[in-house]
């Protein structure tokens, strides 16, 4: 590039620059500016910002932001939303004029980040643009749809008897240390492959378990499809409180993008006692078990966002996992019948079971699902009936023939097929069961195919069963999965594959048994003295022959 040009480009930037200058015209805008009359744990009282409004997002030094929660005649309760040891009564807050947001997009899937959308990952900074903010109002109810398309957990146990659909609300709920976790993560794992979005919120947890999440979902090659939020438990009480907020407005994102989307609130105990915290600090009054009166409404506002949409409005849906702690078993305490009242249905697993080694340890009898039945393809519906009626007969017999009463048969076959259906509902972790393998098992089950195998022989046998669901043809697994009733035709193909596979399975055939019984019928009969004899003949040794004197020996005597 010659001199000239170079010189006229540069005349003409600077021309504009000045022109520029001169057309701009400073603006004053006010600006109010607070003052920190008082700092406690994870909340701060301001003075000086008459026109904050409810939830607005303010500044303090550091760049820490926080909500104004209570908004007084005098001075406002703010809520910290980071480290706040560096602040000090009479330091500056500023309003910023927004609410708080979260940043969405399909930048995050694979990321783990806080609810403020700073990245915990070390895989560097957030490059979406989309910001959304986490408090949203939920779909009107002319916007929804009803819940027809079934979400496959893996879980023989849940997608058989406690069916869950896309868009519902399904609680988890039990004491801790008993695999409520691990059900949600088999659920997520479960959807490789089936176009469904996750989104995994730890509130409060250890960030040992958090990682210990995060690496499982990393080897099974499920945090491609999956947003992982996370506060820890020594994180301010703040995060913790909007941390579920923020995780649905990033799973609404996809849903208004017309996906399916899976979201895990691993649980909302810790919420509700965060919550509680920042209320008690900030002079709200307590209630029931000394939580606030508003905390059903944090709870239903939350969990009432989780739908299924029109098609008008592109058929998205969003289900919810959210996961409660019990103590000693108490279901009937604040915040599980909250929880209860708010969802369309739960799973309580029992401690009983789970020391018996039935995992996943669900109590049948407790746990229902008050929408996923509708929602459930039509093979499960024309097996599961029967099913959850013979096993609630069986626990029942159980529970009697612990007495040591006596049993007839026919109630001692209703025990023996209920053992083998507990048997086939316990399931590994990490080790979800497609479709196909479900119904195998569960119509072998349903057809008595199973009593004949002895109890140890029960592992090996179904998972013969599972593999031999390879063989179903590919034109019935389709009518499984979209066909309005399991036909006859079906239901028979699926049984002779079934009972062909678990004919080795079978102990051995009757007639040698019968000759067994004979003998040892014979043997019993026998008279005691021939018993005797036979017995001593047994038992004493042979006399030794005796040797004849020769002729020397008797000249000798």
């Amino acid at each position: 590039m010659d001199t000239e040009n170079l010189e006229n480009i540069l005349d003409s930037t600077f021309d504009g620059i000045c022109q520029v200058r001169e057309a701009f015209t400073s603006k004053l805008r006010p600006q109010e500016v607070g003052t920190i009359s008082s700092v406690g744990t994870g909340i701060a009282m301001v003075s000086g910002l008459p026109g904050v409004g409810f939830d607005e997002l303010v500044t303090f030094p550091g760049d820490v932001l926080g909500i104004a929660f209570n908004v007084d005649a005098d001075e406002i309760g703010v809520v910290l939303l980071g480290e706040y040891w560096h602040l000090n009564t009479g330091d500056e807050v500023k309003r910023t004029g927004r609410v708080m947001d979260v940043a969405v997009g399909e930048e995050l899937l694979g990321r783990v980040i806080d609810p403020l959308g700073y990245p915990l990952d070390g895989k560097g900074p957030l490059t979406s643009g989309i910001r959304l903010p986490i408090e949203r109002p939920a779909a009107a109810i002319m916007d929804r749809a009803p819940v027809t398309v079934p979400l496959q957990t893996g879980l023989k146990v849940i997608d058989a008897l406690i069916p869950v659909g896309r868009g519902q609300r399904e609680l988890i709920l039990g004491d801790r240390q008993i695999g409520k976790t691990a059900i949600a993560i088999d659920t997520i794992l479960n959807q490789q492959g089936q176009d469904v979005i996750c989104v995994y919120c730890a509130i409060g947890q250890r960030a040992s378990a958090v990682a210990k999440v995060v690496a499982n979902l990393r080897e099974k090659g499920a945090m491609d499809y999956t947003v992982v939020v996370v506060t820890e438990g020594n994180d301010p009480p703040g995060l913790a409180y909007i941390a579920p907020y923020a995780a649905t407005s990033i799973a609404e994102f996809f849903m208004d993008a017309g996906r399916d989307v899976l979201i895990v609130y691993d649980d909302l105990t810790h919420h509700a006692r965060a919550y509680r915290e920042l209320s008690l600090l900030l002079r709200r009054p307590p209630g029931r078990e000394a939580f606030p009166g508003d905390i059903f409404y944090i709870h239903s506002r939350l969990l009432e966002r989780s739908t299924h949409l029109r098609k008008e409005l592109g058929g998205g849906s969003l289900t919810a996992l959210p996961i409660i702690e019990t103590e000693a078993q108490d279901i009937s305490a604040y915040i599980p019948t909250n929880l209860i009242s708010i969802t369309d249905g739960q799973i309580y697993l029992s401690p009983s079971l789970f020391e018996l080694g039935v995992l996943p340890a669900v109590d049948v009898g407790k746990s229902v699902s008050r929408v996923g039945g509708k929602a459930q393809h039509a093979a499960y519906r024309a097996v599961t009936g029967d099913l959850k009626l013979a096993y609630a007969q069986f626990e029942e017999l159980e529970t009697f023939s612990r007495f040591g009463a006596r049993l007839d048969e026919n109630t001692h076959k209703i025990i023996e097929h209920g053992k083998r259906i507990r048997f086939c509902l316990k399931q590994p972790e990490f080790t979800p069961v497609s479709m196909p393998e479900q119904i195998a098992v569960l119509l072998g089950l349903t057809a008595e195919l199973f009593d004949d195998v002895p109890l140890d022989q029960m592992k090996d046998a179904e998972y013969a069963v599972q593999e031999t669901a390879s063989d179903i043809p590919a034109k019935v697994i389709e009518r499984l999965e979209t066909a309005d009733k399991l036909s006859d035709e079906d239901r028979k193909t699926i049984v002779e594959i079934v009972s062909k596979t678990l004919e080795k399975f079978h102990p051995k055939p009757k007639q040698n048994q019968e000759t067994e019984e004979v003998a040892k019928l014979k043997e019993d009969s026998k008279t005691e003295p021939e018993k005797k004899v036979k017995e001593d003949s047994k038992t004493k040794p042979k006399s030794l022959p005796v040797a004849e004197p020769n002729d020397n020996e008797e000249r000798h005597e």
